[in-house]
């Protein structure tokens, strides 16, 4: 799809037919959170002489893309911003300034990023001791190499978010305690699957590890929202 400066831009859609398009994929998508993403610059889309706005693919593959890094890696939008930019950079054959980082570095076990403490904490907009909090409890912790990973960055991230609202890394232990009870399931789950003979078998145990795994952070969700709902909150 291409669009024009002038007039309703030819081969694009509208807002709302973005909305319906990604709504499927996306459930908590809203035309004020595109209009946001919009204000901070994340997405452009072109304007009609009347204001309205034009979404061309382009501007749907990027939209996309940011939606998916927020939903799927908590990343704060400073991130996604910095990775956009490294993208067009690269693309034009700039060099690549910000954390030199694409989006397709933040992949579950893409193993690609290596930070610092401190450019951990100034990603996630965090004091440095803060970080320090949070690996003293076991929530982040440094790789043998002495770097902090993409796991690190998604946790750091997120509770970068949850600060603002009173949260302290010291509410979170509770945290590190399930997370060691679910490894111990799932290992359990996995031990008939432990001793694979080939290739075939050793991925099938691979995938029965990442379906547990799946399935005990939706149940994880579903309790809470299920203890929301009861407690009158939502």
């Amino acid at each position: 799809m291409t669009g024009l400066a002038r007039g309703p831009v030819v081969g694009t859609i509208s807002i709302g037919e973005v909305l319906t398009l990604l709504k499927r994929e996306f459930p908590d998508i809203t035309i004020s959170k595109i209009r946001f993403l919009e204000a901070e610059g994340l997405i452009t889309p072109e304007r009609t002489p009347s204001g309205y706005r034009r979404f061309a693919e382009r501007d749907l593959v990027q939209l996309r893309s940011v939606l998916t890094l927020q939903r799927d890696q908590y990343l704060p939008l400073k991130v996604i911003r910095e990775h956009l930019e490294d993208e067009a950079a690269e693309s034009a054959g700039q060099p690549v300034a910000g954390t030199g980082l694409r989006a397709d570095d933040f992949r579950p076990g893409a193993g690609k990023v290596r930070l610092t403490r401190g450019e951990l904490a100034e990603l996630v907009e965090l004091p440095e001791a803060l970080i320090g909090a949070l690996e003293s409890i076991g929530l982040v912790w440094a790789t043998p190499a002495g770097h902090y990973d993409e796991d690190a960055l998604a946790i750091a991230s997120i509770f970068a978010q949850l600060a603002p609202l009173g949260v302290e890394p010291r509410h979170l232990r509770p945290f590190r305690v399930v997370a060691d009870r679910d490894t111990g399931l799932v290992e359990q789950i996995v031990t008939p699957f432990s001793q694979p003979k080939d290739r075939g078998q050793r991925e099938h145990a691979h995938e029965v590890v990442r379906q547990a795994a799946a399935l005990l952070v939706q149940l994880h969700g579903a309790l809470l929202r299920a203890e929301l709902v009861r407690g009158g909150l939502t």
